[in-house]
C-alpha cells in the first residue's frame, strides 16, 4: 500500500511538473518593444512577414519574438516588401488557469514533501539526477537571463547616417548645440565642475528648415540613444493614455541615459492650458511638465522640442528649468543656401554656378532646396542626361515653390495684354533696382528682397511694381482688366504694413487716409515713368510676346540697345 501511494504521488507530481513545463513553454515570452525600437528591429532583422494578432504586431527571428501595440504603428509606413499576416484571435485559456495551476502544483509538492517524511528516501538513478539537473538549469537560465536593450552593441541606423556634416547652413545653431553634444559625450567632466545638463532645447522655426534633422544630427554626433515622438501621438481620447505614454517614454530614456528625447510638433500637446477645456490634453501636458522638472530626477535625459508656433505654448513649458534654451532656426540666407546646395549636390553631376542659382532661390527652405535638386535631376533624366544644368533648375524652381499650375490657353488679344502687363512690371523692377531673375508671359518671378532692414523707398518701389502692370494696360488699351487683382491686393498690403507696423505714414498712428495717400503717390509716379518710357515698353512687350520668357540680362540688353544704339 505505501508503495502504491508513493507511486500515485510520484505520478501526480510528474504530471503536474509536465503541466508546469508546458505552461512555461506555451506562455507568451515575446519581447515588447516601443514603436521606435520595433522599426529599428525591422530594419535589422528584415523579416519576410509580420503577424497582426489580438491588436498586436509581431515578428520572429531565429531566437526571439518581438511585438508592439497595433495602434502605435502606421502600417502604411512599413516596408511594402514585408507581408502583413492577420491571425485569428487566440483564447485566453492558459491565462485564466495559470494561477490555478501554480497553486495546485504548490499543494502537490507540499503533499509530496509530507509523504516523504514518513518513508525512507529511495535512491534515484544517477542518470535521472543528471537529467533533472540539466532540466532545472535550463529553466533557471531562461528565467534569469536579462533582456538585452535594443541599442546595446550597435548604433541605430540614423545615428550613423546623419551628423552635422549632413546639415548645412546653420552655423549659429551648431554653436549652441556643440556644448550639449560635448556634455553627452563627456558627462563626468561637467559633473565634476557642478555643471548640470540643460533640461530641454526648443527649436523654433518655419516648416522645412531642418529642425528634425538637427535633432537627429545631435544624437548622431553624441552617439546616444534617440527617442522620437510626435506631439500628436500623446493626444488620446482615452483618459490617462497620454500621460501614460509620456511616463513610459521618459522611463525608457532614463534607463538608457544619457539619451535624447525628440518631440516633434510639441505644440500639439503643449498648448496653453485654459480656454477650450480638454482634461486629457491638460493631464498629458502636466505629466510632461512633471517629467521635465519635477521631484523625480531626469539627469542624463535631454528633451529637444520642435515647433513653428511658440506663441501657443504654455508658459510653464517655456520657463527656465524645462526648456532652458530656445534656438531660432530661420530660412537660410545666400551663403547658407550655397552650403545646402553643396550638401545635396555632393553625389550628383552638375554644370552651373551654385552661387548664381542660390541667388535665384530667395525664400527657399532646406527642404525646398532638397526637393529642387531632386526635381532638377529628374528634369535632366527626362533630357536623357546625367548632368544637371541651370535650365533644369529654372524649369523646376517655380513648381517646387508654388506647385504645378495648369497651363491656360489665351487668345492673341489676351497675350498682347499680358505681354504689356508683365513688361511694365519687369521694366519698372529693372529701373527701380528691385531684384528678379526672369519675367514670363503667364507668371512673374519677383521675390522678396533678402534683407533684414528695408527702407521706405524700397517698400514704395515694390508698390510701384505691383501697380505698373495695370497702369500700363490702362494707358495703352484704355481699359483695366481682372488680371491685376493679386498685384493690387499685394500693393495694399505693403502700404498697410508701412503705415501700421513701421510708422512710415504722415501720422504715427495711421488711418486709412495714410494708406490711400501712399498708394496714390506711387500710382502717380508710376504713371509719369511709364508715359515717358512708352516706346521702350512697347519694344519689350513685343519681344516678350515672341519669346514668352525673358531673363534679366535679356531685358538689360533690350534697354541698352534702345538707349545706346
Amino acid at each position: 500500500m505505501p508503495k502504491s501511494k508513493n507511486l500515485i504521488f510520484s505520478l501526480i507530481a510528474l504530471s503536474l511538473a509536465g503541466l508546469l513545463i508546458a505552461f512555461m513553454l506555451l506562455r507568451d515570452s515575446s519581447v515588447v518593444l516601443s514603436p521606435y525600437e520595433f522599426h529599428k528591429k525591422l530594419l535589422e532583422a528584415k523579416p519576410q512577414s509580420i503577424v497582426l494578432k489580438d491588436n498586436e504586431l509581431s515578428f520572429s527571428t531565429y531566437n526571439e519574438t518581438y511585438k508592439v501595440a497595433r495602434d502605435a504603428i502606421n502600417l502604411s509606413e512599413l516596408d511594402p516588401h514585408i507581408a502583413v499576416v492577420v491571425a485569428q484571435k487566440s483564447g485566453s485559456f492558459l491565462d485564466e488557469i495559470g494561477l490555478f495551476v501554480i497553486i495546485f502544483i504548490g499543494v502537490a509538492v507540499l503533499i509530496k514533501a509530507v509523504s516523504l517524511l514518513f518513508m525512507p528516501p529511495k535512491p534515484q538513478p544517477k542518470g535521472l539526477d543528471i537529467n533533472a539537473q540539466n532540466l532545472s538549469g535550463t529553466i533557471a537560465r531562461k528565467e534569469q537571463s536579462p533582456m538585452i536593450p535594443l541599442e546595446q552593441g550597435f548604433e541605430p541606423h540614423f545615428q550613423s547616417a546623419i551628423t552635422f556634416r549632413d546639415v548645412a547652413g546653420i552655423t549659429q545653431v551648431k554653436e549652441e548645440l556643440f556644448e550639449i553634444i560635448d556634455y553627452l559625450k563627456n558627462t563626468k567632466k561637467y559633473q565634476d565642475l557642478g555643471i548640470r545638463l540643460p533640461k530641454g532645447v526648443l527649436l523654433v522655426g518655419p516648416p522645412g528648415v531642418g529642425k528634425t534633422m538637427i535633432a537627429k544630427a545631435v544624437a548622431g554626433e553624441a552617439g546616444v540613444p534617440f527617442f522620437y515622438q510626435s506631439g500628436s501621438s500623446f493626444v488620446q481620447i482615452y483618459v490617462g493614455m497620454g500621460a501614460k505614454r509620456v511616463r513610459e517614454l521618459f522611463m525608457r530614456a532614463k534607463a538608457k541615459s544619457p539619451s535624447i528625447i525628440f518631440i516633434d510638433e510639441i505644440d500639439a500637446v503643449g498648448k496653453a492650458r485654459g480656454g477650450t477645456r480638454n482634461d486629457e490634453r491638460e493631464a498629458t501636458l502636466n505629466q510632461l511638465l512633471t517629467e521635465m522638472d519635477g521631484f523625480e530626477d531626469s539627469s542624463g535625459v535631454i528633451v529637444i522640442g520642435a515647433t513653428n508656433k511658440i506663441d501657443v505654448l504654455d508658459e510653464a513649458l517655456l520657463r527656465s528649468g524645462r526648456f532652458d534654451r530656445r534656438i531660432y532656426v530661420d530660412l537660410p540666407d545666400l551663403s547658407e543656401r550655397e552650403k545646402i546646395f553643396g550638401v545635396y549636390l555632393r553625389d550628383k553631376k552638375y554644370d552651373f554656378n551654385v552661387n548664381e542659382v542660390a541667388r535665384l532661390c530667395v525664400g527657399f527652405s532646406g527642404a525646398a532646396i532638397a526637393s529642387l535638386v531632386n526635381e532638377a535631376a529628374l528634369s535632366a533624366l527626362r533630357r536623357q542626361s546625367d548632368v544637371i544644368q541651370k535650365e533644369d533648375i529654372l524649369n523646376t524652381k517655380d513648381k517646387v515653390l508654388l506647385g504645378k499650375k495648369k497651363m491656360l490657353s489665351f487668345s492673341e488679344e489676351e497675350k498682347r495684354i499680358l505681354a504689356t502687363y508683365q513688361s511694365a512690371k519687369a521694366l519698372s523692377a529693372y529701373w527701380l533696382d528691385v531684384d528678379f531673375d526672369k519675367i514670363s508671359l503667364i507668371s512673374e518671378s519677383f521675390k522678396d528682397i533678402d534683407k533684414e532692414l528695408v527702407s521706405k523707398t524700397e517698400m514704395s518701389n515694390k508698390i510701384k511694381i505691383h501697380l505698373a502692370g495695370s497702369i500700363a494696360v490702362e494707358m495703352l488699351y484704355n481699359q483695366v482688366f481682372s488680371n491685376a487683382k493679386e498685384d493690387i491686393a499685394k500693393a495694399k498690403q505693403i502700404a498697410l504694413q508701412m503705415c501700421e507696423d513701421y510708422g512710415m505714414g504722415k501720422k504715427l498712428i495711421a488711418d486709412s487716409s495714410d494708406v490711400a495717400e501712399i498708394l496714390e503717390q506711387c500710382r502717380k509716379e508710376m504713371q509719369d515713368f511709364l508715359a515717358n518710357a512708352k516706346p521702350l515698353l512697347e519694344r519689350l512687350s513685343h519681344r516678350l510676346l515672341e519669346q514668352e520668357r525673358l531673363h534679366k540680362d535679356e531685358i538689360k540688353a533690350i534697354i541698352d540697345e534702345k538707349y545706346f544704339s
